[in-house]
């Protein structure tokens, strides 16, 4: 009977399960609407130093803007997800150093990518809005995703 009754007592949750449940929950809320508003932070960063209308040209299907974009979105999201993990344990500081280092990766990662393509001398205007796909959006492809990994582990 006492080892029945030890058994029911161990399935008791831990006092102050609640209130941390709840602490969690709110962190992934505050956590998540950071990182989607630095997501759209780092596109519209993207969008603003790529010739043309990013998103128009996304929306139509050219496929080196959509190639050049996933990339950029996919590193900017690297980027983010580090500077989430390596923020300070504490929420509110956490929060803060999640965005400070996001919007730092941010700049950093669009300075980098297009200074790439200006020594390429890749006409990223020219590659973006053409129909068919080209080469070398998968080259600034790999230099997005490649400057988003340096920046991440710099973060870390």
């Amino acid at each position: 009977m006492t080892s029945q009754l030890a058994a029911v007592t161990n399935l008791a949750l831990p006092a102050g399960f609640g209130a941390d449940l709840g602490k969690g929950i709110g962190a992934i809320a505050l956590y998540a609407i950071i990182g989607l508003v630095l997501m759209l932070i780092g596109f519209y960063a993207i969008d603003w130093t790529t010739p043309g209308k990013l998103s128009e040209l996304v929306r139509t299907g050219k496929p080196n803007a959509v190639i050049i974009t996933a990339s950029g979105m996919l590193s900017m999201a690297l980027i983010i997800v580090v500077a989430i993990f390596f923020s300070a344990n504490d929420l509110t500081a956490g929060l803060i150093t999640s965005v400070v280092y996001g919007l730092i990766g941010i700049i950093v990662q669009v300075l980098a990518v297009r200074t790439l393509e200006w020594v390429t001398r890749l006409d990223i205007g020219q590659t973006i809005d053409d129909e068919k796909f080209a080469p070398a959006s998968v080259v600034v492809a790999a230099a997005h995703i490649a400057l988003g990994l340096i920046v991440a582990v710099a973060i870390s």
